[in-house]
């Protein structure tokens, strides 16, 4: 199967069954958004999802975040993945939004990627969900099922490398619902150790699939709505 044809049952499969999909992480405006996002890092959204209220009831926006210190904030984050630096980079992220930005998320990538703790996945999170824009974030789930299904070559091995393979055939107004459909997939079918193929609606069209348990099933489009 080409990888052209791997797309369009990617695309096809989760336009008709998962038209809107959204983000597990739970917020209210961009600045909620971004600081849950630099906490998700190699983090569950679930964990961030219990940290977040708390941590929102004592630093309600940027200028409270801003005008706290790392050993301030380190006791609301204590139970997700590196707290000592997160709490270091959302003190920064909050004093530079204030100070920069006027207390408002910047929408650009490359503004985005000048705040502490905010590398080029969490700036395209950021861009994608408020913004909207076609921003296509590469996290391990993306990064791990983008290679299984084979929508990317073997030779894209870096998340830069996905990124652009994954936006070469995804239509532009599809980028940013295809992050979310990858990492979910990766999560709830596609898992790191022991893939789900058995009830995976891709396995037609899956490299992995072909590779472990002979040839893939022939590829039959799915009929437009």
């Amino acid at each position: 199967m080409t990888r052209a044809n791997r797309f369009r049952y990617f695309l096809d499969y989760f336009t008709t069954n998962f038209p809107e999909p959204k983000t597990e992480l739970e917020y209210g405006n961009p600045y909620e958004l971004i600081v849950a996002v630099v906490l998700s890092a190699q983090c569950t959204d679930k964990r961030v999802n219990l940290v977040m209220p708390p941590l929102l009831a004592q630093f309600p926006t940027a200028a409270h975040l801003g005008a706290a210190s790392a050993e301030e904030i380190f006791p609301f984050i204590r139970s997700v993945s590196y707290p000592n630096n997160k709490a270091k980079h959302l003190a920064g992220l909050g004093r530079m939004l204030t100070e920069d930005f006027a207390g408002e998320v910047p929408s650009q990538i490359d503004e985005l990627q000048r705040l502490p703790g905010v590398g080029r996945k969490t700036a395209n999170v950021v861009a994608s969900v408020i913004y909207n824009l076609p921003a296509m974030a590469v996290d391990t789930h993306v990064f791990r099922v983008s290679h299984r299904l084979g929508l990317v070559p073997k030779t894209a091995t870096t998340p830069l490398a996905v990124e652009k393979a994954l936006v070469r055939y995804i239509p532009e107004e599809l980028i940013n619902k295809a992050h979310h459909w990858l990492i979910l997939h990766g999560r709830y079918i596609c898992v790191a150790r022991s893939p789900k193929c058995s009830i995976c609606p891709l396995a037609s069209s899956c490299a992995y699939f072909e590779k472990h348990f002979g040839k893939a099933l022939a590829y039959v489009p799915i009929p437009e709505a």
